[in-house]
C-alpha cells in the first residue's frame, strides 16, 4: 500500500482552489490543474480519482472554511453591532481575495445539486438568531424575522462582489475603483441595517 503525500494533496487542492475562485476558470480541466500545481496529471487522479471528485473536495473545505470563520464571528463576545463589523469585514475579506467562490459554489449546486445533511441548526447560528431578536427588541435594527436579517447582510456584502465583472463594465471603474467602492460599502452596509 502506497503512502499518500498529504503535502502534494494540499498543493493540488490549494491550487485548484486558486484557479476555481481566484482566477474564476471553472472551466479548467484536471491537467490545467497538475501544469499549475507542478505535478503530473495521473498525481490528481491518484489523489481524488475524477475532477468532480477534486471539485467537491474543494467546494467542502471551502464552505467548512467559511462556516469555521464565520461561527468565530457569531460565537464570539463581541457587542452586537461590532459583530456585524467583524463579520462584514471577514466575509468581504474572503470575497476580496477569491472573487469568484460564491459563483463557483453556486454554479456547482446548481448543477450537482446540494442536500444539506439532516442535523440540528448550529449552535453559532441559533446563538445569532437570538442576539438579532434582541437587537429588534432594543430597537438597534428594524423589526423582522432575525432570518431576513441575515439575508440582507450576506445580499447587502456579496451581491456587488458576485455581479463585479457586469458592475465594472457597466459603472465603467476599474478593479482599483471597485476596490474603493468596496471598501466605502462596509460603513454603508452598516448604516443600512442598523436604526
Amino acid at each position: 500500500m502506497a503512502i499518500r503525500d498529504t503535502g502534494t494533496e494540499q498543493l493540488i487542492k490549494d491550487t485548484a482552489k486558486r484557479i476555481f475562485f481566484s482566477e474564476g476558470k471553472f472551466n479548467a480541466t484536471t491537467q490545467d490543474i497538475a501544469d499549475a500545481a507542478g505535478v503530473a496529471r495521473t498525481v490528481i487522479n491518484y489523489y481524488f480519482r475524477s475532477k468532480d471528485t477534486l471539485f467537491q473536495q474543494v467546494l467542502k473545505d471551502a464552505m467548512d472554511d467559511m462556516k469555521l470563520r464565520l461561527d468565530e464571528v457569531l460565537l464570539s463576545k463581541l457587542p452586537f453591532k461590532k459583530k456585524i463589523v467583524k463579520f462584514i469585514d471577514v466575509f468581504s475579506t474572503e470575497l476580496s481575495e477569491y472573487p469568484y467562490k460564491e459563483t463557483f459554489m453556486i454554479s456547482e449546486i446548481n448543477a450537482h445539486g446540494f442536500v444539506m445533511p439532516e442535523k440540528e441548526p448550529s449552535k453559532a447560528l441559533q446563538f445569532f438568531f437570538n442576539e438579532i431578536q434582541q437587537a429588534i427588541d432594543r430597537g438597534e435594527i428594524r423589526k423582522m424575522l432575525p432570518v431576513n436579517f441575515m439575508l440582507n447582510l450576506f445580499s447587502l456584502i456579496a451581491y456587488p462582489l458576485l455581479t463585479r465583472p457586469l458592475f465594472k463594465q457597466m459603472l465603467e471603474i476599474t478593479d482599483i475603483k471597485f476596490e474603493q467602492l468596496m471598501h466605502e460599502r462596509k460603513k454603508i452596509i452598516v448604516d443600512m441595517l442598523f436604526t
